[in-house]
């Protein structure tokens, strides 16, 4: 490890970025991520075995009293005899096959995919030097964050990789509480390794605080996973806001950026609350988004499962309207979704995640020219319906109405989405109402034409004081309904 640590102070001594915020203010955004505008996230891993609660398996299993433990004894016996550890030969991802992954994402519409290279259990999807707790090794015995690379990228899409490896500090440290396979002593390579006492929840970002020793192994691991995989973009959960970690933050965030440059590709951190200067990587929004255009480039994630990112039996599912009519909110907003799905242990994608990623692809694939390289007009939408702003806040379906309209820009053309047309022919869009300045400032551009994407026939349309009227050939159905504006 010492090695890797004099490596990365060479590359960011030799590069254009310093570990500190005033260097790293110089990151721009790379066009690839400004015209993209929507990834595919992914959730596997040894948690996917139980299949029980959430991805948080790990944890809560060891948390006397919780659902996880009280599952866990009666399915699997006592903690000492069998603990999560002993799921890793069970997990064999027989029936993974990245090809028929990628062709998946690629028919869902997806420009980018991020999966979770490791997880808060410690255990890493991909070839590592610095563990060999890792799929390369055991369970799978696959260097599954590779060959899935390997299949995107043929397909054109850019590959990206997450890292929630700093919350193991704490992620395992209920084990220790009673007789359980996490036992003294622990030490540095070891899979349960610190499995410290959980944060404060009053104080969750500044104690406890990690030692050095992690500091370092986490950011070896980060900057490990760089080297070997060049991801185009890397997801931090939220942890990495924690004050001991910053010093750690910005030597990756120094050294990625530098790498980068050699390799003459661009690239994208993104992170949650505060954890990094503004303006020197994108901000995400778990769960939610904002409820008004923001100047910056953002990212949502979230999941077609609304209880859990991974796989469990049982999971509850949005709809895939709910997802577009979210999908397009955001990009009206200057923003990007990235929508995780949850393979099982074997491999194989679930039917309602599948099914789900078809219909957005369905509709991306008539619609894309209203989303794909988009840009902001000079209002994102209009309606009655308000959007809650900030994270877990997208879980129920939103109570939209064909009033409720978002705007795209792309060449000549306005894009009008209206996100609830379904069983109607008639909407009025008040925003492209007749100039009347002495009334308000309406929209002063010529209307040359108006079409439907994916609906022939002729569109009827007007405009007047009140707004410009349109007349569907037929009524909408269950997904928004995109008008083609040209405009002088």
């Amino acid at each position: 490890m010492q090695a890797y640590l004099e490596q990365i102070d060479r590359v960011i001594e030799k590069g254009m970025y310093k570990d500190n915020w005033e260097s790293l203010q110089q990151y721009r955004v790379p066009e690839w991520y400004r015209a993209a505008k929507f990834g595919i996230f992914i959730h596997w891993g040894v948690y996917s075995v139980p299949a029980f609660g959430s991805e948080w398996y790990s944890r809560n299993m060891y948390i006397k009293d919780s659902p996880e433990f009280k599952h866990h004894v009666e399915t699997y016996g006592p903690h000492a005899v069998f603990g999560y550890k002993d799921f890793i030969p069970m997990f064999r991802a027989e029936k993974f096959q990245a090809d028929e992954w990628a062709e998946l994402f690629q028919k869902a519409g997806a420009q980018y995919v991020v999966p979770v290279a490791e997880h808060h259990d410690g255990f890493q999807m991909y070839d590592s030097a610095l563990s060999d707790w890792n799929a390369a090794k055991m369970g799978p015995k696959r260097d599954a964050l590779g060959e899935l690379k390997q299949a995107c990228e043929k397909r054109g899409l850019s590959v990206g990789a997450s890292s929630h490896r700093v919350e193991h500090w704490f992620f395992m440290g209920h084990g220790r509480e009673f007789d359980s396979d996490i036992k003294e002593p622990l030490k540095r390579g070891d899979f349960y390794w610190p499995a410290m006492h959980e944060p404060d929840h009053q104080d969750l970002f500044s104690k406890p605080e990690p030692s050095r020793e992690f500091l370092e192994d986490w950011l070896c691991r980060c900057c490990e996973l760089v080297d070997r995989y060049r991801p185009r973009l890397i997801y931090f959960d939220w942890w990495i806001q924690h004050s001991a970690v910053k010093p750690y933050l910005k030597k990756f965030a120094a050294y990625y950026y530098n790498r980068a440059a050699e390799w003459n590709e661009e690239v994208v951190i993104t992170y949650k609350h505060d954890a990094f200067s503004f303006g020197t990587a994108v901000p995400d929004v778990e769960r939610g988004q904002f409820a008004d255009v923001k100047p910056y480039i953002w990212q949502t994630d979230t999941a077609v499962a609304k209880n859990s990112w991974c796989y469990t039996e049982g999971n509850s599912y949005k709809t895939a309207r709910q997802i577009v009519q979210d999908l397009v909110d955001i990009v009206s907003k200057n923003g990007r979704l990235l929508l995780n799905i949850g393979p099982k242990a074997d491999g194989s994608i679930p039917d309602q995640d599948r099914d789900i990623l078809l219909a957005i692809g369905n509709w991306l694939a008539v619609n894309k020219e209203a989303i794909y390289g988009s840009k902001l007009w000079r209002k994102p939408g209009e309606g009655p319906t308000q959007v809650t702003e900030g994270q877990f806040a997208d879980a129920e379906e939103k109570p939209y109405t064909c009033a409720d309209i978002r705007f795209t820009v792309n060449g000549s053309y306005l894009y009008a989405i209206c996100l609830n047309m379904s069983g109607k022919n008639r909407i009025t869009v008040q925003s492209l109402a007749e100039a009347d300045a002495a009334v308000k400032p309406n929209f002063h551009g010529i209307i040359r034409n108006v079409s439907v994407l994916g609906m022939p026939g002729e569109v009827r349309w007007h405009r007047d004081s009140e707004g410009l009227h349109i007349e569907t050939p037929e009524p909408g159905g269950e997904m928004p309904v995109v008008f083609k504006i040209l405009v002088d």
